[in-house]
């Protein structure tokens, strides 16, 4: 349960404009999810409610799962899709590469598993295989959020100033905490043998107070990378400085050496006019014979 703070410079895909209209629309992506699955996790505590509650869980899982495409399609963007490069770069294979997709699988079996109670709820006791397989994978989710979390947090800067410092921490923190409590609530519920439970009574009370305190912590730290996009669009020059000598470095180098066609007709031309001035000029020819001009007006006085 993610929204990637990635420690690149910038994230290299698109226009300016249409850079930043993307990332002000994933974070607000972002926070609207995570009040749709606190407002799932809510409705869980009424039988009224408890089925409408699992629509909102899956509905915020999906939105969940587009940011997190989001991010993995930006940072792979940043260096032109060229997957090699990741071989050059260990933080953009195991932080920018790795936990979007960590946390895309997470939230996709976080998913399957709501929907399978949900398919128990609707259509009765038809389904009993479903309510073990559903436990396991509601457990299987947050494990693969928690995993992303602590990656998300193991990122290296080059140069970073203390404001970002706190602003990228205020993001990292919440999501951290919040995964390891629905976790917490999804093993305690496993280990109360409630697979021998049918539907909604799969879901233990521990495993939904759990939820509303992990969803309540991703939703701060949805609204602090919501800041934190704002701040770091705001700010005047770089104060978080990418690692040098990695991807970017390479695609980098490799853009400066493929010249423009203009540019390099440019130097061609530049190459020619200096060989021009440095050749030797010719010695002058005399020409024999013929009387110079002024002698000839002499002779006519």
């Amino acid at each position: 349960m993610v929204k990637l703070a990635t420690a690149r410079e910038s994230r290299l895909y698109g226009p300016w404009l249409s850079r930043n209209r993307w990332e002000y629309i994933n974070a607000g992506l972002y926070v609207f999810a995570t009040i749709l699955l606190l407002c799932g996790f809510v409705s869980l505590l009424s039988d009224i409610s408890a089925k409408s509650g699992l629509i909102l869980l899956v509905i915020s899982l999906v939105f969940i799962t587009l940011v997190n495409a989001h991010d993995l399609f930006a940072h792979l963007a940043g260096i032109d899709y060229r997957i090699a490069l990741i071989g050059f770069d260990l933080q953009l294979g195991l932080v920018e590469f790795a936990v979007p997709i960590i946390q895309g699988l997470g939230s996709i079996l976080f998913f399957i598993g709501v929907l399978f109670v949900f398919i128990q709820a609707e259509r009765g006791h038809g389904h009993y295989k479903l309510g073990r397989h559903a436990l396991n994978l509601l457990i299987a989710g947050p494990i693969l959020w928690l995993i992303g979390s602590v990656h998300d947090a193991c990122q290296i800067y080059e140069r970073a100033d203390g404001h970002v410092q706190i602003l990228q921490q205020s993001v990292h923190i919440p999501f951290l905490m919040g995964s390891l409590l629905v976790l917490v609530g999804s093993v305690l519920n496993r280990d109360g043998h409630r697979w021998l439970l049918y539907g909604l009574e799969l879901l233990g009370m521990s495993w939904i107070v759990l939820g509303i305190i992990g969803s309540l912590l991703f939703l701060i730290g949805g609204l602090m990378n919501l800041v934190k996009v704002f701040k770091m669009q705001q700010m005047d020059g770089i104060r978080l400085e990418k690692l040098r000598g990695g991807a970017q470095d390479r695609l980098v180098r490799e853009r400066e050496g493929q010249v423009p066609l203009i540019l390099e007709e440019q130097r061609r031309r530049k190459r020619q006019i200096e060989e021009a001035r440095t050749a030797p000029s010719p010695a002058p020819v005399s020409v024999p014979g013929g009387t110079p001009y002024k002698d000839v007006l002499v002779g006519q006085a």
